[in-house]
């Protein structure tokens, strides 16, 4: 036997694997997002907002204080879509949970008491567990957006999910420079994160069908402010947008 002949061959590496990229999403408004052109899906993160029981489901907190928790739901099938897509795509897909300490610690006075106004107080009991209280049925996720291993969550008391959280750090430590904002409420914790967002230089675009409020007026108000300025905070846009604006190529 030869020395050659007991050289295994070198197997053929495999074809590399195809990359998503996104944009540009050119029904977004004021401008095609992104403004750069296209980002690679790997660099984008998809920010689900706070999907929480409280927020739109039966007994939570935006139902007892009164309000049509449909509008609140409205955006729950877009969003599952875009999950999904972000899922197949790579992009890093990021949840949010507003809640407090069960000591209540964290919890600001004025914001205790402003809800013991509409009569769903903070960390009193109801049928989903204390109100917005970590740990509790109300304060997590409803199962249609669900995180899955993997996935990053970010609990934080306030209404912008970079408040007292590791937020940012999470997104520049996987070189994240452009958001898709979904999440309830439109007009209160997902512009208040837009605009945190925007004043640390990530380039976002917010989900017209992937987001909404207690009171639809205050949807469109919120849309609308976006777009102003050429785009004050970044650009609206929808999840079909997305969809149809992902290509896929070599590395």
């Amino acid at each position: 036997m030869t020395s050659e002949a007991l050289v295994a061959p070198v197997p053929a590496a495999p074809p590399p694997e195809p990359v998503a990229r996104i944009g540009p999403v050119t029904a977004a408004r004021p401008y095609a997002w992104p403004y750069d052109g296209s980002v690679p899906a790997a660099r984008t993160a998809l920010v689900c907002i706070d999907w929480q029981v409280d927020f739109c489901g039966p007994g939570g907190y935006v139902d007892r204080m009164g309000y049509d928790i449909g509008l609140t739901r409205a955006g729950l099938g877009p969003t599952a879509r875009l999950l999904a897509h972000a899922r197949a795509t790579g992009m890093l897909v990021v949840h949010t949970r507003e809640g407090h300490a069960p000591d209540l610690s964290d919890l600001p006075a004025n914001k205790r008491w402003r809800s013991r106004q509409i009569g769903a107080e903070i960390g009193s009991a109801g049928p989903t567990g204390r109100i917005l209280v970590r740990g509790e049925p109300g304060w997590e996720i409803v199962p249609e957006v669900a995180p899955v291993a993997g996935e990053v969550l970010i609990d934080k008391p306030g209404k912008g999910a970079f408040y007292a959280t590791q937020l940012d750090l999470v997104l520049r430590s996987n070189g994240i420079t452009h958001l898709l904002l979904t999440g309830i409420t439109t007009d209160v914790c997902v512009h208040t994160t837009m605009r945190e967002a925007n004043d640390r230089g990530y380039e976002c675009l917010i989900l017209a069908d992937a987001t909404g409020a207690t009171d639809p007026s205050n949807h469109e108000a919120a849309l609308h402010m976006v777009t102003m300025q050429g785009g004050v905070f970044g650009a609206v846009g929808s999840t079909d947008g997305v969809v149809d604006a992902t290509t896929w190529s070599s590395p």
